[in-house]
């Protein structure tokens, strides 16, 4: 059954120097009221390697963990149609605000997609950025075709300036 599906608010800073976008929380995502809920989805783990802390801290750590390294998390789409959890499964999507975003964090240099339908929905909705934005290879267990070491290796490649300086 297609039900409405709606994101949740971004986790942003002013200081943030890097927009994390998604397309739209998954089903576990959006049960859990939590960006990537999903236990087989690789972002908390790529994320805790690349930002210097555990994967397994509490939600809300995890996300000031973020956002003290100047990440913003968010999502692309506001509102879809969906049944299950699959991205090709989205309809009738309406996007976020992401020009307002950017504007109340003016600091961003780069929006980096987790996966091609967060990119090819910000391309859509919103054709001219005032900075790069970057298709990342998807942190969901849909992308199987790379290994966790491969993902974790495409995401540091790209966010290597933006790491914390060891």
């Amino acid at each position: 059954m297609t039900s409405r599906c709606q994101s949740f608010p971004p986790s942003e800073t002013p200081e943030a120097r890097v927009l994390i976008l998604g397309s739209m929380p998954g089903g576990e995502s959006l049960r859990q009221h939590q960006y990537y809920a999903f236990r087989h989805n690789a972002f908390w783990r790529i994320a805790g390697t690349l930002f210097s802390f555990s994967p397994e801290l509490p939600y809300e750590q995890r996300l000031a963990r973020l956002r003290a390294c100047g990440v913003a998390l968010w999502d692309v789409l506001a509102e879809c149609e969906r049944e299950g959890s699959l991205d090709t499964a989205i309809r009738s999507p309406d996007p976020n605000d992401i020009p307002g975003l950017l504007a109340r964090c003016p600091r961003i240099e780069l929006v980096c997609c987790n996966g091609s339908a967060a990119f090819n929905c910000l391309r859509k909705f919103f054709p001219k950025l005032p900075v790069p934005a970057v298709r990342m290879i998807s942190t969901s267990p849909a992308a199987a075709r790379y290994t966790y070491e491969q993902k974790l290796a495409a995401w540091r490649d790209v966010l290597e300036p933006f790491l914390p300086k060891k």
